[in-house]
């Protein structure tokens, strides 16, 4: 009899499920253990209904930003015939109704965990409804056991070869800042909403806190933005991050730099903020989006050998191998880098890595990542702080999209294309690129990236005229120019 190799899952977000679907056409026998959907937070309550959200947002604000200029016209109703109306009449004109947007979320979110555990249990994988948690060390064959406690409270214990943690984060909270899910919500919560906030105090100018505002504030709410740093977006392309808090400021938003907040309480039907420096400010609702926790409680990893970190992230190689033979991990738990397709990539890997197929070492300098706000900011390999810093040495060309033919078209007068190229080679080493549909635009850089193309080679291909991506040439013409020049 053929022994089949077992493997089981714990956890069913992209890291996980992506896993399950490599191993089980690798002819391994695989079990996903999973307590909320297959998909996890990325599908249910992060990534995609965030973006969903964002896209009912882009349209608004698209439409706000550009209509008169492009030469459309509204017309309110019983107004008569269509006419150029005024921003604060079109405002009225022109809304959202936040309990059907928030309906449609849910529903994607939920259809999204159906295809996706159709696809597993099609490749041949089981899916276990419950939590499951490492017992004890490994056993003298080699093997794990993981015992699963499913809804009904009882316990089931199953055997692996090789066991694969892929559970995630969840929100982050403050201790004077406990969110209620009716005014004072984590970035899971705000799906349950009806009606749009109509002053959101937003807690937070990472990722999650400035797409969030930034879509609150073209839905058509008051928006505070509270950052504890200089600028929103700290860890993002300076001259990005500069670009998009430039335009919220523009659009309305109260950006609050250098205000860490203390504590959130509710007052009735408003939220009171309490800044470090003593100062308070008050809306309807607050969002706390100050950063998230791993999901490594629990499951008896440090007594299985598996090392954490001090952030309780688990320590993992570039293979996804964690310090105890036979167990891997995989996406937000790891803290490598929080992004679906990085968990994604690293599930895969681990099963490369563990049924012994052709595998590359996972290379966080070919990721492409995306901020989802308004401009969009994408981003790929070596940073502006990375040549700043002396990491690498780099030459570096700017283009704003003012000067783009196609850009001027759509009225598009805010973002630009940098591309980091090493001086004399002209290999492209990474780039930023800020536009509407940025993370469609960043992906003939990362195809330079990932492949050592250089700029001439870029400069060389053809685009589409008129079109944004023909600033990604102009700017690879232009550093080719300097390369063979010498000119810094």
């Amino acid at each position: 009899m053929e022994y089949v190799t077992r493997i089981v899952i714990i956890g069913g977000g992209p890291g996980g499920y992506e896993a399950a679907l490599v191993a089980a056409q690798l002819g391994a026998e695989v079990t996903v253990v999973d307590c909320d959907g297959l998909g996890g937070a990325s599908v249910l309550t992060d990534c995609v209904p965030s973006k969903t959200l964002i896209a009912t947002a882009e349209v608004m604000t698209t439409f706000d930003s550009s209509y008169e200029e492009l030469g459309i016209t509204v017309a309110d109703s019983g107004s008569g015939p269509a006419q150029a109306l005024p921003a604060d009449l079109v405002a009225r004109v022109v809304g959202v109704d936040l309990g059907k947007v928030n309906r449609r979320v849910k529903r994607l979110a939920l259809a999204q965990s159906h295809d996706i555990t159709a696809s597993v249990t099609r490749a041949g994988a089981r899916v276990m409804r419950g939590r499951g948690r490492l017992e004890g060390m490994q056993a003298l064959d080699g093997s794990r056991t993981v015992v699963v406690r499913v809804a009904d409270g009882s316990e089931e214990r199953l055997t692996a070869d090789a066991v694969l943690i892929a559970t995630g984060g969840h929100p982050r909270e403050l201790p004077d800042a406990q969110p209620d899910g009716e005014r004072i919500l984590n970035w899971t919560q705000v799906y349950d909403l009806d009606e749009l906030p109509d002053e959101l105090i937003v807690v937070g100018s990472g990722v999650t806190g400035a797409e969030f505002a930034g879509a609150y504030q073209a839905l058509g709410s008051k928006v505070t933005l509270v950052s504890s740093r200089d600028r929103v977006l700290p860890g993002e392309d300076p001259d990005a991050a500069a670009v998009l808090e430039d335009v919220f400021r523009r659009r309305g938003m109260n950006v609050m730099a250098r205000s860490r907040a203390a504590a959130a309480k509710r007052v009735g039907d408003r939220v009171e903020v309490t800044l470090a420096d003593g100062r308070v400010i008050t809306g309807s609702h607050c969002l706390m989006a100050v950063g998230a926790i791993p999901n490594s409680a629990g499951l008896g990893l440090e007594e299985a050998g598996v090392k954490l970190r001090e952030s309780g992230h688990i320590w993992t190689d570039k293979v996804s191998r964690t310090t105890a033979p036979g167990v891997y991990a995989a996406g937000d738990v790891t803290g490598v880098f929080a992004l679906a397709s990085v968990a994604a990539m690293q599930g895969r890997i681990a099963m490369y890595h563990f049924l012994g197929d052709a595998v590359a070492p996972l290379n966080l300098k070919t990721v492409s990542s995306n901020v989802f706000t308004d401009p969009e900011i994408a981003t790929v390999g070596y940073s502006q702080a990375d040549v700043d810093a002396g990491k690498i040495d780099a030459r570096c060309v700017k283009l704003p999209l003012l000067r783009n033919p196609r850009a001027k078209m759509q009225g598009i007068r805010d973002g630009f294309v940098k591309i980091f190229c090493r001086p004399g080679t002209g290999i492209v080493v990474g780039g930023v690129v800020v536009a509407p549909r940025a993370s469609e635009l960043i992906h003939p850089i990362s195809i330079a990236v990932d492949n050592n193309l250089t700029v001439e080679q870029i400069a060389n291909a053809f685009t589409v005229y008129p079109s944004l991506s023909g600033s990604i040439a102009e700017v690879a013409r232009q550093l080719h120019t300097r390369k063979a020049t010498g000119e810094a």
